[in-house]
């Protein structure tokens, strides 16, 4: 007797193929135990009826178990759960137990607890999500990173798919970057010079720790991207933040016992400001005057539909002193995690003898993966793509907000995927942004970004990456009837 037909349903929002799908609903009712050895499958004829999919579907799935050995065939009887499909473990619960240990004492440096950036985890499932950094799957060439992605995994690259780099990276990734990337903004710099690392976030950390102790100081923007700010809590540095203003980073406010500067000149984070030429020459002579170094975090430079960005301050840098932090993973998709530190070679075998200690390198398949994705054009021209997207977004999103009477704070001069904004005064827009999540509608609270406690509380941040056009001005409407209430 086959096992029962209900057993077999298929999830709404599972990703990935109907086969897959198939494949992952038997495999885990073997692996749960819920399919016991020896046990019949309903014929393939009556699973697909059942689920509402074609046949070949679920003969492909079945044809896959049995060269897993999850399945057999037995002759024209059916299928069965192979006698060498893989056991389920016995899982026996725990006992009870008392713990004793003082955590409040245990634990020596607390990393939690600080004000971050969030959003719920099923942001996607509202109408009106104007959140900052998510992609917008219609955007994504999916096809050519799968492609990709296979040509990655395939016999040729088997050397670069399971091999240990040790403290090194891959040799076609960082080729690609030296003679493509970086020249797009004026940077030249040889293989020692350019470090892999799991995204922006990852450079900054290695940068910190690398230059900064607790005897040191760090100058950075306020309101700044909030884990910089937790990174350089971390490291025990002396930290001065720096207001800025509608030109980004002003030189003259910043300290004169600095040690280190972080700033994003290109596009800063989160008021949108680019740093005109003749500040970022100000910016080099201020730090050539203390001594200090710049991390120069290059942010979003890729989305630029206005106007072409600025020259990257590295490519003005004379004396080494900056550090240049680059990143795919707003550009290509969030998750990848893959970006990249270029700096003189001192710093950077010191990064490297770091990373190598936490993490070894980024895994070599996802490298491979990015160096076949960028060399073959695909890159640019998911580039042209979401830059034409963002543009016509951006353009709907503004003629809705003059329409409906808010305020910008801060307004790109290339582009990027959001917009700053400010509230009347008096609006507490943590508040805002509950009141609209009940409406259907995503907005950032903007007192992450800033230093201090008594932070501003009428800032927040609109971004136009993921939300489609049509939905933007109903969306914008929502917003000023919000805070107009």
């Amino acid at each position: 007797m086959a096992l029962p037909i209900e057993t077999f349903f298929l999830t709404p929002n599972h990703q990935g193929t109907l086969q897959s799908q198939v494949q992952q609903m038997i495999a885990h009712g073997i692996l749960s135990g819920r399919f016991g050895t020896g046990e019949k499958l309903p014929s393939t004829r009556k699973l697909a009826i059942h689920l509402g999919i074609s046949r070949i579907t679920v003969t492909l799935a079945y044809t896959e178990l049995v060269a897993s050995d999850y399945l057999t065939a037995r002759g024209r009887s059916g299928y069965y759960v192979s006698n060498n499909a893989p056991v389920p473990p016995i899982y026996r619960p725990q006992p009870a137990t008392s713990e004793t240990v003082d955590w409040t004492r245990a634990i020596g440096q607390k990393f939690s607890g600080a004000p971050a950036l969030s959003k719920p985890q099923d942001w996607a499932r509202f109408r009106y999500a104007f959140i900052y950094g998510q992609t917008d799957p219609q955007l994504f060439d999916h096809a050519n990173w799968r492609q990709c992605a296979l040509q990655a995994l395939g016999q040729r690259d088997f050397t670069a798919l399971t091999s240990d780099y040790y403290d090194r990276d891959d040799p076609q990734l960082i080729e690609f970057i030296q003679r493509n990337t970086l020249p797009r903004r004026g940077v030249t710099a040889n293989a020692d010079q350019i470090l892999i690392t799991m995204g922006a976030q990852n450079a900054l950390w290695l940068a910190a720790q690398v230059l900064l102790t607790q005897r040191r100081t760090a100058a950075f923007e306020d309101p700044c991207y909030p884990a910089l700010r937790e990174i350089l809590t971390q490291s025990r540095c002396h930290m001065a933040p720096v207001r800025v203003d509608q030109k980004g980073l002003p030189p003259d406010a910043i300290p004169p016992e600095v040690d280190v500067i972080f700033a994003t000149p290109s596009h800063q984070c989160p008021t949108t400001a680019t740093m005109p030429m003749d500040r970022r020459h100000a910016l080099l002579e201020r730090a050539r005057a203390l001594d200090a170094l710049i991390i120069e975090d290059d942010y979003e430079f890729e989305m630029s539909f206005l106007e072409r960005p600025s020259p990257a301050l590295k490519s003005m840098d004379e004396d080494g002193r900056v550090i240049y932090v680059g990143s795919f993973s707003k550009s290509l998709f969030p998750g990848l995690r893959l970006g990249y530190l270029v700096g003189s070679e001192p710093f950077v075998r010191e990064a490297r003898a770091l990373r190598a200690s936490v993490l070894r390198h980024p895994p070599g398949h996802i490298q491979r993966t990015a160096a076949y994705f960028l060399s073959m054009g695909h890159y640019d021209a998911q580039i042209r793509k979401m830059s034409a997207a963002l543009h016509a977004r951006r353009t709907i999103m503004q003629t809705a907000i003059e329409k409906h009477g808010l305020e910008i704070a801060g307004l790109g001069a290339f582009g990027g995927s959001s917009f700053w904004m400010r509230a009347p005064a008096g609006i507490d827009t943590r508040t805002l942004a509950a009141t609209l999540q009940g409406d259907s509608v995503l907005i950032e609270p903007g007192d992450p970004f800033f230093s201090g406690e008594d932070t501003p509380r009428n800032f927040y941040r609109l971004g136009y990456s993921s939300i489609q056009p049509d939905r933007i001005e109903a969306g914008i409407a929502r917003i000023a009837k919000a805070i107009s209430a």
